[in-house]
């Protein structure tokens, strides 16, 4: 026998080898996911704040459009 070692031993200390990297690997994954969820959740929050806060510029800019008088000026071109 060389030095070398069971091969049956050499191919079990490579597979757990490998089951360990690929289970440092799921680990990662898992974790990325659930960050790139949150941040999907929280971006979601944000636009659905945004929509409303669009909403409400829109009702106030049409509340002051109909509360002021409109100029002929205001709809002369700028090159007038």
């Amino acid at each position: 026998m060389s030095g070398e070692g069971d091969p049956v031993d050499r191919d079990d200390s490579t597979a757990a080898q490998r089951l360990t990297e690929l289970e440092i690997k799921s680990a990662l994954a898992d974790d990325a996911l659930d960050q790139l969820s949150q941040t999907i959740y929280r971006q979601q929050e944000q636009l659905e704040a945004l929509a409303k806060e669009i909403v409400r510029l829109r009702d106030l800019v049409g509340r002051i459009e109909s509360d002021s008088p409109r100029s002929l000026r205001d709809d002369l071109p700028p090159h007038y």
